[in-house]
């Protein structure tokens, strides 16, 4: 609200905030957050206990139906650690899931499905600054995985029996720095290219957007090197 100038101080927008009904507020990072105010809006009178009663108590019910308040024993969840959430049947469970979530935007002349016995012997190069960086890979409030868990495009490629060449041509998703050379060297002696760009976070996250849809840097310049 401050930021769009429609109150000029966390007092106030904690006011009309709980008069709108908000009873919960994001605040990651703040000391002195606006629902802190809520005491001295009420000792102003500018809310009353019974407003702040009614805001409170949907959220201790929607806690106390999580069981929060439960003694652990009570939650079957608490039982769990990393061998059952890290079991095969749920590494299984993700691998279809991501399988299935990709989107085919253009197949031209068939190219896809890449078979693994039509790969045979083949080279297969694989570029470009999301090819190979674990880090860049996961979008804005992703959680932070194991590093044994995650499969780059470079990595995933190397099972296939196929002669497998990289070049990551710029080293961060920025590519501000490219070396066309690095890119051109590997492109020109494969039969099979796989090129790998994109944005994350380092371009585009919540609070930081972007006032256009093209690719950073020189990653258009990478694909076009590529594509020649």
């Amino acid at each position: 609200m401050l930021g769009h100038h429609y109150t000029h101080t966390f007092l106030e927008t904690a006011v009309v905030a709980m008069n709108a009904g908000c009873n919960l507020e994001l605040s990651y990072g703040l000391r002195n957050n606006v629902f802190m105010h809520i005491p001295q809006a009420l000792a102003m009178g500018n809310i009353t206990l019974q407003m702040l009663r009614d805001r409170v108590r949907p959220l201790f019910y929607t806690r106390m139906r999580l069981g929060e308040f439960d003694p652990p024993a009570m939650n079957p969840y608490s039982a769990l650690d990393l061998s059952a959430v890290q079991s095969p049947e749920h590494h299984n469970l993700s691998l279809e899931a991501a399988l299935k979530s990709f989107v085919l935007l253009k197949n031209v002349q068939g190219t896809l499905p890449l078979r693994a016995q039509d790969l045979l012997g083949k080279r297969l190069a694989v570029v470009g600054p999301f090819a190979d960086n674990p880090r860049v890979l996961f979008g804005d409030y992703a959680p932070v995985p194991e590093p044994r868990f995650i499969h780059t495009p470079r990595r995933g490629l190397e099972t296939l029996p196929a002669n497998i060449s990289f070049a990551a041509g710029c080293p961060e998703p920025r590519c501000q720095q490219y070396t066309p050379a690095e890119v051109v060297g590997v492109v020109g002696a494969a039969d099979v290219v796989v090129v790998c760009l994109g944005t994350g976070t380092d371009v585009e996250k919540e609070a930081k957007d972007r006032s256009d849809l093209s690719l950073p840097g020189h990653q258009l310049k990478l694909l076009q090197d590529a594509v020649q």
